[in-house]
């Protein structure tokens, strides 16, 4: 391998390695404002560079060393042209990634009306537990019933009277 190619392949390494620091540091230096998404965020500049380094290798390992120069400038122009799409991807991937909607916090309302099973038989007087199903996720709180309920009955939330209990009733048919 001849210096010049060894050269592209160490200025991609160095792209790689701005891309490892953009992914487990964040933003070292903000350009312009914090929050401010551009073409010089971390990702931005790391894709171009490590773009840069290893596309360019690939004309600077093909092409001849007798073209002296005009190979370098060659292998620098490709790599720049190859080195824009792969910036603009960066850039368009981590701005969708940080304005991807998150669920909404989840409050109190959310839960009444839930149905949910006892894990836990509810005495009377005493708390058990249920297991409730709020979107798609299992969750387990402190249940209070104004009637003894055993465990594996189906019950429905009717009051939420702590982050941490529910107030519920059965559902099961009694036969």
């Amino acid at each position: 391998m001849d210096s010049a190619t060894l050269t592209f392949l160490i200025i991609g390494g160095v792209g790689l390695a701005l891309l490892v620091v953009a992914l487990v540091v964040g933003e070292i230096g903000d350009f312009g404002h914090p929050d401010a998404d551009g073409p010089f965020s971390l990702p931005a500049i790391a894709a171009f560079i490590g773009g840069i380094g290893f596309i360019g290798a690939v004309p600077a390992a093909l092409l001849p060393e007798s073209m002296g120069a005009w190979r370098i400038v060659i292998s620098v122009l490709i790599g720049l042209v190859g080195a824009l799409p792969l910036a603009f991807g960066a850039l368009r991937l981590t701005a969708g990634l940080m304005r991807m909607n998150t669920d909404p916090t989840l409050t109190d309302n959310d839960l009444i009306g839930t149905h949910g099973t006892v894990i836990t038989a509810i005495g009377p007087g005493r708390l058990g537990e249920v297991r409730l199903s709020v979107g798609g996720q299992d969750l387990k709180y402190y249940a209070r019933s104004a009637t003894p309920l055993a465990t594996g009955t189906p019950v429905y939330v009717i009051d939420v009277p702590s982050p941490t209990s529910v107030e519920v009733v059965s559902t099961a048919l009694d036969g």
